[in-house]
């Protein structure tokens, strides 16, 4: 059998133990994983002790596989190896390797021997496939400990902290949890049930119910930090009647009974960070917009004016509470880039009418950052805009997400067949335009990690410069 070795080593600022640590936490499979390879979590034995084992379950329909790895030849704070016992290699090993050097810092390595099943028609047929494959995954996985190391460096938070985090089975809910878990924190999902899903990196549950009214209060008691994210989503179809009571019932009626819940506690949290978004300015055409301008018209507007208003309780009874205003969350995973990636690697995405209006998106990193600044800054309460600070219009948009897919954007979407297809969804959502500044994020010196459209797509995409 032979072997093909891949090695990737990145010098890194944190000492070896902190990395090691990092790795060894709740959440760092999650974090490791590259969002363009779908990979979920299915069992998980222990942590990175000799012996205990990660089911994985990789791709998705028929032919996604199970891939479990058991890991040996654990030196703490210096290295670890995973070992597949099981899974569509013929052998592989990996070695995570911490380095101390001189400064303070280490060296992260990791070093792979695999090699593939049938040979050696296999190595034609797909060696070279395959080694660019792990060498994308592997670039990202390093860019990935670098950001989240430097992300619980600016946010230490005075030590290990309670969360409890609402929508936290959702995207942006799970990647804060499995974030949270490997900085040392202890996030809980609220949960509507024993059957809801929950987590990995969860470190527990509070069950609530916010149709019924019913929230376990006493499972919120000394929580450090609530962060709100639960809400029916926006974008699953068109609006009928039923899916607007759906929108705004569940974020009105479920951030009051989380404030006045939070407002009766002996021991309430210091702060409350409730979602919002940017759908609160309406369309706005090129106005430059920030936290004091005044809201616009339409649903989502009203939706999101009463959504923010739920939280008054909690804000009288002198919780902190952030609003944080999310625009466009860029993650390949959910939401609208998800939907975007289909005809776009196709070849046959375009401009979404017009194509004039501004598009204020944000990385799910900067999101994630965000909610990390809010949670650490004492000083930072009501409305935080959470959006790159270089919005682009929606053509421009369109034009780099091909660009970076190596595709062309020659195929437009008239905003007669969106509102067709779509109904008032299409005019609120993928044609209505906000310009939207994070004014409290900049004057407060969050440094964001994604600050440019091109660069968060490649690094989100696993698409380095040429691979057009």
């Amino acid at each position: 059998m032979s072997l093909t070795v891949y090695r990737r080593a990145t010098r890194l600022v944190d000492s070896a133990e902190d990395v090691y640590d990092w790795h060894a936490r709740p959440g760092a499979i999650e974090r490791l994983s590259p969002p363009w390879e779908p990979v979920r979590v299915l069992e998980r034995t222990g942590g990175i002790a000799d012996g205990d084992r990660a089911v994985l379950r990789i791709g998705v329909g028929p032919l996604a596989v199970r891939w479990v790895a058991e890991h040996r030849e654990n030196e703490p704070g210096r290295q670890f190896c995973d070992v597949q016992v099981e899974g569509p290699f013929a052998r592989w090993k990996h070695r995570h390797r911490f380095e101390p050097i001189p400064d303070g810092g280490c060296v992260l390595e990791d070093r792979i021997e695999y090699a593939l099943p049938l040979e050696p028609v296999s190595d034609l047929v797909a060696g070279g496939p395959v080694g660019r494959r792990i060498a994308r995954a592997f670039a990202y996985r390093h860019r990935r400990t670098a950001r989240d190391l430097e992300l619980h460096r600016r946010y230490p938070l005075g030590g290990s902290r309670r969360f409890a985090v609402s929508g936290a089975s959702g995207g942006i809910g799970s990647a804060l949890c499995a974030l949270l878990s490997t900085g040392g924190h202890r996030p809980a999902a609220l949960v509507r049930s024993e059957t809801s899903r929950v987590p990995p990196a969860a470190a527990g549950t509070v069950e609530w119910d916010p149709a019924a009214g019913r929230v376990d209060a006493a499972g919120l008691e000394g929580t450090d930090v609530v962060v709100h994210l639960a809400g029916e989503p926006i974008a699953a179809g068109r609006w009928t009647d039923a899916t607007r009571h759906a929108i705004r019932d569940s974020r009105v009626e479920g951030t009051g009974l989380l404030a006045r819940t939070l407002a009766g506690l002996d021991r309430p949290p210091r702060v409350l960070i409730c979602a919002s978004a940017i759908g609160l300015y309406g369309d706005r055409g090129d106005e430059v917009l920030d936290e004091g301008s005044p809201p616009g018209e339409g649903f989502l507007a009203d939706v999101c004016r009463e959504w923010e208003e739920a939280a008054d309780p909690a804000r009288a009874a002198g919780i902190r509470v952030v609003h944080i205003r999310f625009g466009l969350v860029l993650w390949p995973g959910f939401g609208a880039l998800q939907r975007m990636l289909v005809p776009f690697r196709a070849g046959v995405g375009g401009r979404l009418g017009s194509g004039r209006q501004f598009w204020s998106w944000v990385s799910l990193d900067d999101v994630l950052g965000a909610i990390l600044h809010c949670a650490a800054r004492d000083d930072v309460e009501g409305p935080v805009n959470v959006t790159a600070p270089r919005p682009v219009r929606n053509a421009a948009f369109s034009r780099t997400l091909a660009r970076v897919l190596g595709r062309p954007a020659c195929v437009p979407a008239p905003a007669a067949v969106l509102r067709l297809a779509l109904g008032e969804m299409a005019d609120a959502l993928l044609l209505a335009g906000a310009r939207v500044d994070p004014a409290r994020l900049r004057q407060g010196g969050y440094e964001f990690l994604d600050p440019e459209l091109e660069p968060a797509l490649r690094h989100l995409l696993g698409r380095e410069e040429g691979d057009e």
